[in-house]
């Protein structure tokens, strides 16, 4: 099955903003998170928002998606020992059948080859992503065979030159076409591309010269980390080739939600609800934050739905640009359930206010219009 365009996917226009296509993320990763969602298919919805935000997100690799689409994504991708993406020798047979295996740079075998990159998704709570922590976690990765060296030949014997490409890892192959005969430059079928056969296999690692090992790797999370950005551990993905370097090993972060927070950047925001009497009389509550409770004054007439900012009580910026705040969304509750005294004083109120409605009170003024219109 063909993937969706990661635009539709986001249900996003192709010129949208950087914090366009944050908010659309945003909004699609609350609604399908595996935490929340329990519907059937809920897990790749959410695989494939967050494929889509990861390339768009990122500068390069939305350019590079807006050029080449989903084929120009993957160029750079590293997903479980994906490593580089690449043409899979597509440009040499190319070169090779109008030039006569004359393009094409012969690449030797027995170089040293970095490692593929790993990727790595871990999820933490609200607290941990505000205050950070360390975890350790277990990578399954591809490592040097410690009993061949790497060789793949049985100790006490080595790999031998491979006589059908002398050890170049490449083959001409004639091929009538067209233009006449060419020569297509292929991997050896009997070495593999390697130059080497091995004739007394390593039997630890059956001649491959790698073993995939579990690999305890200590992660330390930083404050401020946020739903979908990632750290990269240098060296820590898959074994080099030939001696060539590690590659390395991108930690993805998933953020669960949190009961009462939500968070959006480095802001905080959350729901506090007030009684009838404590908006109307005003008052002063205690307010939850990350960093604990605080006072918070609600003036006196303070309306359902007013925002109250507490500076200083967001997150702390993963890069260090300052602390974000905490706005509390003001919520006046209505009581379900009256006793008859409440019931009476609470007419009386209404009584009262009706008549000392002014000119200054114009909603109420235009209903009561309209009611003695009808």
């Amino acid at each position: 099955m063909s993937k969706r365009d990661y635009y539709d996917v986001l249900g996003i226009e192709k010129s949208a903003s950087k914090d366009e296509i944050k908010k659309a993320y945003r909004k699609l990763s609350k609604k399908f998170h595996p935490d929340i969602n329990k519907e059937a298919g809920s897990d790749e919805k959410f695989k494939e928002i967050s494929e889509a935000y990861e390339v768009l997100s990122d500068e390069s690799k939305k350019a590079q998606y807006d050029q080449f689409g989903h084929a120009g994504s993957n160029q750079g991708g590293f997903n479980g020992g994906g490593g580089f993406g690449g043409f899979g020798g597509g440009f040499d047979d190319i070169f090779s059948t109008f030039f006569g295996g004359g393009g094409g740079r012969r690449r030797d075998p027995n170089a040293p080859r970095q490692g593929d990159d790993l990727q790595y998704t871990m999820t933490i709570t609200f607290e941990e992503a505000v205050f950070g922590v360390e975890k350790d976690i277990i990578i399954p990765r591809e490592e040097e065979c410690t009993t061949c060296k790497g060789s793949g030949a049985k100790p006490g014997t080595s790999p031998e030159t491979c006589s059908h490409c002398a050890g170049a890892g490449q083959v001409n192959v004639e091929q009538s076409t067209p233009f006449g005969r060419v020569v297509n430059r292929r991997t050896c079928p009997h070495c593999s591309g390697t130059g080497k056969m091995i004739k007394e296999k390593c039997t630890t690692c059956s001649g491959n010269g790698r073993v995939t090992k579990n690999k305890t790797i200590n992660v330390k999370v930083p404050a401020g980390i946020d739903e979908g950005q990632q750290i990269r551990l240098t060296s820590q993905g898959e074994a080099g080739v030939n001696g060539g370097p590690a590659g390395d090993l991108y930690i993805v972060f998933r953020v669960k939600q949190h009961e009462l927070f939500e968070r959006d950047g480095d802001d905080i925001y959350c729901e506090m609800p007030v009684t009838f009497v404590q908006a109307s009389l005003g008052d002063e509550i205690e307010v939850p934050t990350i960093q604990g409770k605080v006072k918070l004054k609600i003036p006196a007439g303070t309306q359902s739905g007013t925002t109250f900012r507490l500076r200083g009580k967001g997150v702390a910026n993963v890069r260090g640009y300052g602390t974000g705040d905490q706005h509390v969304h003001v919520k006046v509750i209505t009581p379900i359930k009256l006793s008859e005294k409440q019931k009476h004083l609470l007419r009386e109120f209404a009584e009262v206010s009706g008549e000392q409605l002014s000119e200054e009170d114009g909603f109420f003024d235009k209903v009561k219009r309209a009611l003695k219109r009808d």
